[in-house]
C-alpha cells in the first residue's frame, strides 16, 4: 500500500511518516523540498502514481488570508484532480475544530473552501479536524512583543502534535469517513493560562496579557470558539507531561526541527 504524506517534510508529517514506516507502510513524503509542489502541480502526478492513500497535512506559508486562499485552493483543486486521475482511494487531509464557526478569518475561510474541494473532490475522504497544537500556542508565547504576550482568553482544548500524528496514523488504516471528525486534547484551558504555564517553564519574563480583543488568525475569539463538540475523539497526553518532555534537550530539538 503506498502512501503519500503531503507536506511530509512539517512537523506533523514528519511525525506521520514516521509513525507509519514503523508499520512497514511504503510511504512518500512529498512537499516542495522533495520535488512536489501540490499549488504548481509540480511532480504531483509522479508522486501520486499507484498510490491508494494521500494525507495532506500541507500548511500555507503565509497564513494571510488571500496567500492562504491562493494555496488551499491551488493545492486542494490540483489533489483532487490527481488523485482521481492516480485511482487514490482515500484522501485524508488535517483542519481545524471550528473551522465553520470561525468564517470571520480569512484564514478559516480557506481552510474551510479546502474542506469543500475534499467533499466535492468524488474521492472517498476523511477530515479531521483538530484543536490547536501545543507546539502552536508555544510559538505564539515566542512571538508576542518586547514587554508583552496579548493573548485571547479563549476556554481551548489542545493537543500534542505527537497525538495528531498517531490519529492520523489510525485514520489511514480505517475505511473513509466521508465526514469530518474531532480530535482534541484532555483537559480544557484558557488560552492565556496555558500560554503563562509555557512563558514560566522558559524563564520568558515578558508579561501575558490576557486580550478578549487579541487577534486569532485575523479574528476576535468568543469564548467557545475552539472547543470541540462532545463525539471529539480524546488524546491522552496531558498538558503538563507534554511541558515537561519539551523542555528536555531532545524535546527542544524535536520542536526546533518541526
Amino acid at each position: 500500500m503506498k502512501i503519500v504524506v503531503i507536506g511530509g517534510s512539517g512537523r506533523i508529517g514528519e511525525r506521520l511518516v514516521r509513525n507509519l514506516r514503523q508499520e512497514d507502510c511504503r510511504v512518500f513524503e512529498a512537499s516542495p523540498s522533495y520535488g512536489v509542489d501540490a499549488v504548481t502541480g509540480q511532480g504531483l502526478a509522479e508522486a501520486l502514481a499507484e498510490a491508494e492513500i494521500v494525507v495532506d497535512v500541507s500548511n500555507s506559508p503565509s497564513l494571510e488570508g488571500p496567500a492562504a486562499l491562493r494555496f488551499f485552493e491551488a493545492a486542494g483543486r490540483n489533489l483532487a484532480a490527481v488523485g482521481r486521475a492516480a485511482g487514490v482511494r482515500h484522501h485524508i487531509a488535517l483542519s481545524i475544530v471550528g473551522v465553520d464557526r470561525l468564517l470571520a478569518g480569512e484564514y478559516f475561510r480557506a481552510k474551510q473552501l479546502q474542506e469543500d474541494i475534499v467533499r466535492g473532490s468524488g474521492i472517498p475522504f476523511t477530515i479531521l479536524r483538530s484543536t490547536q497544537f501545543f507546539e502552536f500556542i508555544s510559538d505564539v508565547v515566542q512571538e508576542g512583543t518586547a514587554r508583552d504576550i496579548p493573548i485571547s482568553p479563549a476556554l481551548a482544548q489542545p493537543i500534542a502534535g505527537e497525538d495528531v500524528a498517531d490519529m492520523l496514523a489510525d485514520v489511514v488504516f480505517s475505511d473513509p469517513f466521508n465526514a469530518a471528525i474531532e480530535i482534541a486534547g484532555p483537559e480544557q484551558f484558557r488560552l492565556d493560562q496555558i500560554a503563562t504555564e509555557i512563558a514560566t517553564a522558559h524563564e520568558d519574563g515578558r508579561r501575558v496579557v490576557a486580550d478578549v480583543h487579541a487577534r486569532y488568525f485575523g479574528l476576535e475569539l468568543e469564548e467557545r470558539s475552539l472547543l470541540p463538540g462532545p463525539d471529539a475523539r480524546i488524546a491522552a497526553q496531558r498538558f503538563d507531561d507534554w511541558l515537561r518532555d519539551s523542555l528536555q534537550p531532545a524535546g527542544r530539538a524535536a520542536a526546533r526541527a518541526g
